[in-house]
């Protein structure tokens, strides 16, 4: 994901909804601000960030002053705990997505042939 935003792109782009605002109801802190920097960046990647270095400071920064929680937080973020395992269920679900399986990487889709003339 590019780095560098705009202002009004930060609006546009990384402004929280009213959905996403009541995904937050019961997360504080740190796993508040890491909920919803997964949330937004697999909306618009549909994936997960691999490290915190990955999601743009502009974009954590837009994003903490609309949570109320201070963008230091999202440092203290536990990528590997149960929470972010939680997390990560809630927005693929939320989505309509699940999780790859074993079964998923050794038979990956058939590819579509095309019909015959």
């Amino acid at each position: 994901m590019r780095q560098d935003w705009e202002p009004e792109e930060l609006i546009e782009v990384w402004t929280l909804l009213e959905d996403d605002m009541k995904r937050l109801r019961n997360k504080s802190g740190a796993n508040r601000l890491g909920f919803v920097m997964l949330l937004k960046f697999f909306d618009m990647e549909a994936r997960f960030p691999e490290t915190d270095g990955e999601v743009p400071a502009a974009a954590v920064a837009y994003v903490a002053q609309q949570v109320k929680v201070p963008a230091h937080e999202w440092a203290g973020y536990d990528w590997q705990g149960r929470a972010a395992t939680r997390h990560r269920t809630e927005i693929r679900d939320a989505f309509g997505f699940r999780a790859n399986t074993e079964e998923d990487q050794e038979n990956p889709r058939p590819q579509r042939t095309p019909p015959s003339p």
